[in-house]
Parts: C-alpha cells; structure tokens; sequence
C-alpha cells in the first residue's frame, strides 16, 4: 500500500514576492532540517510549528511576516491540519501557506490501493489499513474519475418507487423486483428521494409478501426517517418516491462499479474498457477534513491566506455508521417530529407543524472563530462531502478565483443553520453578533459537479450571515440549488442584513431534486440584494415529486426586506412562497438587458477549468 493522503497543491502563480521569513517544505525534506530553501522541512505541520517559535523569539524578520513554501512532491499526513490562534498573520502581512513558482505540490486525504488480482470480469484487492485498522471508506475514484458504488440502476430515471409508507411500523413498502437480489447482502443501503432531499437509510431486514416486500431500517435513521415530518416519501399517482440500492456484491454487475467488502477486508472492482488496476491510479478516501482552522471569539485564528493549493480525496462515514436523514441543504436531524396541536410563533408566522434540530457534515477544510482567512487559486475537488465551510463566529475572508468540482455534498457554506442544541425555525439571535459569520467575499469562482452525492446540497449555501458578498461565480452541475441565502423559515428579526448576490451564472441546476431554484432566499435580510444574475437551463428530471414545481429565483417563508431586480432568466416562473414584509421585485427576466448574460459568471481574465455546454 502507498500512502498519497496528500494536500495538492496546484501552482500556476506562485507566492507573491515579499521580504518575508520563508519556510521552506519538501516532500523529500527532513522534518529536523533548519526549514531553508536548501535545507527544507518534510511537512507544513512541522513548518508551522517553526513559524510558531519565530513568532515567539521575535526572530529577525519576523515583522514582515512569515510565507511557507512548499517545493513540487507529495506530502503525507493522517489527521487533519489544525492551524491555532498561534499560526495568525497580521492584516498586511498574513501568515501565507502557498507552492513555489512553477511547481505541482500534492497532498490530498486519500489511499493507493495496489496489488490487484484478476478474478472472471473483476478485479480484487486488499482493503489498506489506515492509521493501524482496516479502511472504510465510500468513494473510489480511478484515474481522477469517481468510480460507482455498485447499485441497482446505471440510469436514474429508471428508479424503482416505493409502494407504500407506514411510519408506524416503520416500513418503507417496495416492489419485490427491486429487492430480491439483496435478501443476503448484509449492509445494502437504500437512496431514497424526497421531494427536495435524499436520505441514506442502512437496510436492517427485507420481507418478501408476494409481488411487495416490507423494508425496515437500521437505527437511528429508522426513527428519524419515519418521524421527521418535513421532508418526507410521497404517496400519490405517479409521484410516489423513487428510490436506488446500492452497497452490496450482488449489484456489482456493470464497468465502472465497485465494492468493498468489510466482512472480508476485500475490495472488488469491475473495470472500464482499457482499465489496468495494476496500471492506473486508484484511491480511496481516509479522513473527513484536511485542514481545520480555529481559534475562540475572543482569540480568533487570523489573517491567514492559501494560495494556489488543490484539497483533495476526502470521505464522510456518518452515512455508513448511522445513515443520513437531513432537512434541508444536507444539514442532517439528531432529532425531528411533527407537532400537534402546533406552535403559534408570532410576527405574522404561520403556525409551526414540526420540530428539528441539525447538525452539519464535515469539510475539507472548515474555519471556525476567525478573522480574514482567505484562499485564492486554490482547487477542491474529489471530496466526500463539502468543500469549504465558514462554520461559526468567522469574519471577514475572501473565496477567490477557486475550483470546487467532483464534490459529494456542498461547494461552499457559510454561517451558522442554528447551532446543535437550537430548533432550527426559532430565529438565531445570538447576545454576541460575533458568532454570526459576516464579510466573506466569494467571488470569481468555478462550481461545477458538485452535490453529486447528497442530492439536497448546494453550490453555495449560506446560513445566519451578514454583509456576505457573492458575486461573479459560475456554478453549474448541481443537484438541487445554485446559491441558497438565510435560514430560518420565519420572519422574525434576526442578525441577517445586508447580503449581497451579484452577477453570479447559474445553469445546468436541479439535476435530481425540486422544489428548487437557481437562487434561493430565507428569513428577514433587511438591505439585501440579489441583482444581475443569469439564470437558465434547469435539468427536468422524469422522476422529482412535483415537473412543475421549478423556478428561476425563489424567495422562501419570512424572506423579507430583500431586493430582486435586473435577473436575466430565460422566463418569469418566480415563486415567493409566504414572505414577510418589504420585498422588491424589479425589472427581473428575459426583458433584462443582454449587458447582464455577459457580465455573468467568472471573468475573462480567469479560466480555471475549460467548460463546454
């Protein structure tokens, strides 16, 4: 087994020219070595702990800040990077962590599986062990593609559908045909679409009744599937939820697919024509999050800039541990139910008929209690779950120029969706403003073949935020949403204002999930605005709850006080479904002056990634 966990560090700038301390890192370094361009580190861990003691001896030439950089090569790590409130940079001078001019550097969280033998059709490996125990993992991507874990339909419009839902028993009623390959298989999942959500459910046991079998799930899915009230399976002529199996050895019977057998520690893989396991490159994920930066409220980690760096090959195993019930934007329930009598909230909200509480899945690299931490030209990509998420208490920080593309679940969040312990539709008032991620600029950035995984998920999604500015984005290949904006479903005051989408390009969206829109608000954002953007072709899937229910923009419960004016969209099919006060909307449709399709999307000065229609 060859360890290629690594962070990939793709140069095309290089770090800017500033008298600055440098530490030097090389693949091929030594972690004891004086940290220069002669005698460099083998690992940005061990340089940032040197950057720590120059900052503590107050080392000459300290005061015009401190770069790492890292020579071409391929570094390992096996755990994620934590950068503290020691690591911070000063405004003018950030802490910089970037690649040498003209060099390739690659660290991403994943495994080289090797060694493969022939077996008929497949091919079989060993699973690698990890940090002293055997792998789990629910990716494989070969030669840079993501392989399929072996599931029961190549085509989604030819998902089966449910027949029948009883929560009471907790059963999900299906065909007998869609199930009867897997009565032996011990850990078959099910996908099952929800109207604008997918859930992962572990199958616990399948009962065969003539031409219909009863499905139950393992817990604490099962209760959280059955219980939860909104979203949930839909019963009704021809709307009736689809759903697909995956994860079992009976449905590895097509090129391209995988499995991986955790009983027997083996990995099976059918390869595609012209496949050599033995020859190509083969990896599976190992940790959640590659780089985690975080300080407190009161000593926040600051001014802190990546440049040029690729985040790659990480997992998400919650979904094989506990399945993945979420509400909304992949935000998963630890616990939900309907209400009755129901809740009678004020401010002019309707009455409330159910209760959540959420938490988030992990990122490639998460940021919590910060101030001005940045990434420019950096690429995310190959990650089983999020991209890059602004989680809590973060200020200021700029997303520019970046890649997110062959991501599982979100591109890029920001700000709070209710913290763990809050119901997510009371208002999030935090005593301390500090807590609400406000400032980030996201702008100039590719988003393209995100959400392919968790079908709820969006290219950018932000919570509880202020003065967020997301402007001159190309976002296309997505499941559900393109931006969505607030949280909260009421229109009770809270700490959102003054948010800002801008000229952003939005297509090729709703792959596989309604109830959807290009752009998407929540809550009371008073000062907001949402203007020249450019919205068109959303996918029309045969198999969604509702063919009709699509929109081009889409103001959702409590939006209020937000400005919509100057969207080209090819159509009016807006919706704004139980706003608050003080919406409005302008000038919004194909009427809008071409001037805004061609300011659209990234600018022409930055091409990260060749894109065709």
């Amino acid at each position: 087994m060859r360890l290629t966990f690594t962070l990939l560090l793709v140069i095309f700038l290089g770090c800017p020219v500033i008298k600055a301390t440098e530490i030097w890192v090389s693949s091929t370094g030594n972690d004891h070595a004086a940290g220069t361009k002669e005698a460099p580190k083998a690992t940005l861990a061990m340089a940032l702990r040197q950057a720590r003691e120059y900052r503590r001896l107050n080392s000459p030439g300290i005061e015009n800040g401190i770069r790492i950089i890292l020579k071409s090569g391929t570094y390992s790590e096996y755990e994620a990077l934590f950068i503290r409130p020691e690591d911070s940079g000063t405004e003018q001078l950030p802490t910089t962590i970037c690649g040498e001019e003209g060099s390739k550097v690659v660290i991403s969280g994943g495994v080289q599986i090797i060694n493969w033998k022939k077996s008929g059709k497949l091919w079989v490996a060993d699973t690698p062990i990890f940090n002293g125990r055997p792998l789990d993992f629910r990716q494989l991507w070969v030669n840079g593609k993501k392989a399929v874990r072996a599931r029961n339909v190549a085509d989604f419009e030819k998902m089966p559908r449910i027949l029948r839902n009883d929560p009471a028993n907790e059963i999900l009623w299906v065909p007998t045909s869609a199930v009867k390959n897997i009565l032996k298989a011990p850990y078959a999942e099910m996908v099952l679409h929800e109207m604008w959500c997918i859930d992962n459910l572990r199958i616990k046991s399948i009962q065969i009744h003539g031409d219909s079998a009863a499905v139950r799930f393992q817990n604490p899915e099962s209760k959280l599937h059955f219980d939860r009230y909104w979203p949930r399976p839909m019963i009704g002529k021809g709307v009736n939820s689809p759903f697909y199996i995956t994860n079992a050895m009976e449905l590895l019977d097509q090129p391209g697919e995988w499995f991986h057998d955790i009983k027997t520690n083996k990995i099976y893989y059918f390869p595609l024509p012209g496949e050599n396991p033995n020859k190509d490159d083969i990896i599976v994920p190992a940790i959640e999050t590659l780089v985690q930066l975080e300080g407190t409220l009161d000593r926040p980690v600051e001014n802190v800039l990546f440049k040029n760096i690729t985040f790659s090959h990480t997992t998400w195993m919650r979904p094989s541990e506990k399945g993945h019930v979420p509400l909304q934007a992949g935000m998963y329930a630890t616990e939900a139910y309907r209400i009755d009598p129901q809740i009678d909230r004020g401010d002019n909200n309707h009455k409330l008929d159910n209760q959540v509480w959420l938490e988030r899945a992990p990122a490639a690299v998460t940021v919590k209690s910060s101030n001005a931490i940045s990434f420019d030209n950096c690429k995310f990509e190959h990650l089983g779950y999020s991209g890059l998420d602004y989680k809590y208490g973060d200020r200021g920080g700029k997303v520019q120029n970046c890649t997110f593309t062959d991501i599982a679940g979100n591109g890029i969040l920001v700000g709070s969706v209710s913290p763990p312990a809050y119901e997510t539709h009371i208002p999030y008032i935090p005593q301390d403003e500090r807590e609400i991620c406000s400032g980030q600029q996201i702008s100039n950035n590719l988003i393209t073949d995100v959400t392919n995984e968790d079908w709820g998920c969006v290219g950018i999604c932000a919570g509880y935020v202020s003065n967020i500015n997301i402007e001159h984005n190309d976002i296309s290949e997505v499941s559900y949403m393109g931006i969505s904006l607030g949280w909260g479903w009421n229109q009770t005051f809270n700490r959102m204002h003054n948010n800002r989408v801008f000229a952003n390009h939005i297509w090729h969206y709703a792959r596989h999930t309604y109830d959807v829109a290009g752009i998407y608000t929540l809550g009371v954002q008073p000062k907001t605005v949402v203007s020249e953007n450019y919205v068109h072709d959303i996918y029309h899937p045969g198999y969604v709850h509702d063919p009709e229910h699509w929109f081009y923009l889409y103001t959702d419960e409590g939006s209020s006080y937000i400005t919509v004016r100057d969207n080209y969209t090819e159509g009016e099919k807006f919706l704004q479904n139980a706003n608050g006060p003080g919406n409005t909307w302008e000038n919004n449709g194909p009427m809008v002056n071409d001037s805004i399709k061609t300011n659209a999307g990234i600018s022409h000065s930055f091409q990260p990634l060749k894109k065709t229609n």
